[in-house]
């Protein structure tokens, strides 16, 4: 399996220091979210871009692509009606595309659930619809920059939206591109009161991406999720996307974040 650290990781830390220590604790991939560049997309300059490939390259660090694509951002949502917001997102998560590509990255996590959560005044079927058609209008930009779009269910103390993988597949199935596929999270799937491995074997034939964390917000066997039956699992689907390391908690600091995460990633594979 190929592991990666989303760099929001690193925290305030200059970029090659975050690079090195990536290589330290034996990662080869790095996960991008973007308000890490940028306050906006469209802020991040060519230059910025360049110099980001060539420090992950300099490190022997593969871009795995972004993720968290809309947070932080005012105005944009997934699932609303209203046709200018959808407008701004289209245009926003185009954009995403093209920053994703210029990095040399191949996946885009489809998370950020206060972009997407719906009132109550909608359906979950509505807001689908909605973000169906939005997502659908992406499909020309991703197939153009060969890149694939990860639908990310996420638990219900995240949100509204998608908080099955089941949902995930529906709203996929909906979508119907080769480049749209589904991304799970020990974390999200911890909530759907589904053995977190029986997930991982019923979705197979549509994942492309994984994070590995706990519910505790820490890293992969940081917490009181056994991870050996989750790796057993993707060893048994002959899963061979990118494993990357997703923590909300940055209290026990970098370093042992990387190193135990990664031990225990190892340890259950």
């Amino acid at each position: 399996m190929k592991f990666a650290i989303c760099n929001e990781t690193f925290g305030d830390w200059p970029i090659e220091q975050g690079f090195e220590a990536a290589r330290k604790f034996h990662y080869t991939g790095i996960e991008v979210a973007p308000f890490t560049l940028g306050s906006s997309v469209y802020e991040i300059t060519t230059q910025q871009r360049r110099e980001y490939v060539q420090c992950a390259k300099k490190h022997g660090l593969e871009i795995v692509g972004l993720h968290w694509l809309l947070a932080k951002t005012n105005g944009l949502h997934l699932t609303v009606g209203d046709a200018d917001v959808q407008k701004r997102t289209l245009d926003y998560l185009i954009a995403l595309v093209q920053l994703c590509s210029d990095l040399g990255g191949k996946i885009m996590v489809l998370g950020s659930p206060l972009q997407r959560n719906f009132p109550a005044t909608m359906t979950h079927a509505m807001a689908m619809d909605h973000a169906a058609k939005l997502l659908g209008q992406v499909v020309p930009s991703l197939e153009k920059h060969d890149v694939r779009l990860a639908i990310e269910p996420l638990g219900p103390q995240e949100g509204n939206f998608l908080n099955h993988a089941s949902q995930g597949r529906e709203l996929i199935d909906q979508i119907g591109s080769p480049n749209v596929k589904l991304h799970l999270d020990v974390k999200a799937m911890s909530s759907e009161g589904t053995p977190i491995d029986s997930i991982i074997r019923d979705h197979a034939d549509i994942m492309i991406h994984f994070h590995a964390n706990d519910p505790n917000r820490l890293g992969p066997g940081m917490g009181d999720v056994d991870q050996r039956p989750i790796f057993e699992a993707l060893k048994q689907v002959n899963y061979a996307g990118w494993v990357s390391v997703e923590v909300f908690d940055y209290a026990p600091g970098v370093d042992r974040i990387l190193g135990e995460s990664m031990a225990n990633m190892l340890a259950a594979s």
